[in-house]
């Protein structure tokens, strides 16, 4: 009689238990009823989605020179869909709004300094951007059970043939595999109302791709490029100000040395990525230490290699699987969570 009462006890305890849990990181879209504009602000619409938080606390790693970027902050996400397309809303606290990714800064002498304080690794935690990750499934075997540690890889000791390696992680699945990465950065992609949609396979062989097994999503044009040429700004606009992100394609005008209305300018130029590598709308605000994005995709993509590169919600009764991560100020360094998110439509 005790044996039994206690394995009765054990059940009703624990089942309960981990439904609650299960919940708790299970991101629920609901129907949209109403037209939704993606512009950063939180409309009434939202008021209809039941949001999650997650809390992110770990690091990859310390860099040598130190890391000054917030260490936790907890994420809130709500979604919404209708008959093409799914959103999100993804708020976070982050004390600062960071805009200088390597900008060029005119010196006492009258010359021009890009300013970067790299690491050991050869990565940026001092002069760089705001950037938001998400990791969605696509077709591994693991990320189910293990979330975004399903393609991140330590590289202690050096994976490329004995050659040391001094990046602390890369990114990469199995022969076969591939995982859908949505890229937000602040400076880079901010200004076009995109995110730089990527994805993950099973490459590794940095000669073949540097970036491992990350990769940018077919694009037909499109992106961001370093503003220098012969050590110094290569592009300037005449809509310069101190706060300016990147210098448009469509604004561009040579940079010469009598250059002086600002002495700041952006360390990149670009324009809109078209293609599949622009395929999330993104409108980002921060405002009095919270970033609030809003973003915006359809439901199913079809671009170029789309099976591939992109996690396709094609079936609204299925589970998928997502992690996320803040880059605070940093290039490669980001606070992230153990274990796995679940999205799914109701």
């Amino acid at each position: 009689m005790k044996l039994s009462t206690i394995a009765v006890f054990v059940v009703t305890v624990f089942i309960p238990f981990n439904a609650a849990q299960a919940k708790e990181t299970t991101l629920e879209s609901s129907k949209l009823s109403t037209k939704l504009v993606i512009d950063g602000k939180i409309d009434a619409a939202w008021s209809d989605a039941k949001p999650i938080s997650q809390k992110l606390t770990k690091l990859p790693y310390k860099p040598n020179n130190g890391y000054s970027g917030i260490k936790r902050t907890s994420v809130e996400m709500k979604s919404l869909y209708d008959d093409e397309y799914v959103y999100f809303l993804v708020t976070y606290a982050d004390p600062t709004m960071s805009i200088d990714r390597f900008p060029w800064i005119k010196q006492d002498d009258g010359s021009w300094k890009q300013l970067s304080n790299k690491d050991s690794t050869g990565h940026d935690n001092t002069y760089y951007e705001d950037k938001f990750a998400v990791y969605w499934d696509i077709n591994t075997q693991d990320f189910a059970q293990k979330g975004c540690n399903a393609a991140c890889h330590r590289a202690e000791g050096g994976m490329n043939a004995g050659r040391k390696d001094n990046n602390p992680a890369r990114k990469y699945t199995k022969e076969g595999e591939f995982i859908d990465m949505w890229h937000w950065k602040g400076v880079r992609t901010a200004p076009h109302n995109q995110l730089d949609d990527q994805y993950v396979d099973s490459n590794t062989d940095p000669k073949e791709n540097k970036g491992w097994g990350r990769k940018g999503d077919s694009k037909i044009s499109g992106g961001y490029v370093n503003n220098i040429k012969d050590g110094q700004p290569a592009f300037v606009s005449d809509n310069l100000t101190d706060e300016t992100l990147l210098i448009l394609d469509s604004e561009k005008k040579p940079f010469t040395v009598e250059y002086n209305k600002t002495d700041r300018i952006p360390g990149l130029t670009g324009k809109p990525f078209v293609g599949s590598r622009g395929d999330v709308e993104v409108a980002a605000r921060w405002n009095e230490g919270v970033w609030v994005l809003e973003m915006k995709r359809k439901l199913v993509t079809k671009g170029e290699n789309a099976e591939t590169q992109d996690v396709q919600f094609n079936d609204l009764t299925k589970v998928y699987p997502f992690g996320i991560a803040v880059f605070d100020n940093s290039q490669i360094n980001h606070i992230y969570h153990r274990g796995v998110l679940n999205f799914e439509f109701k």
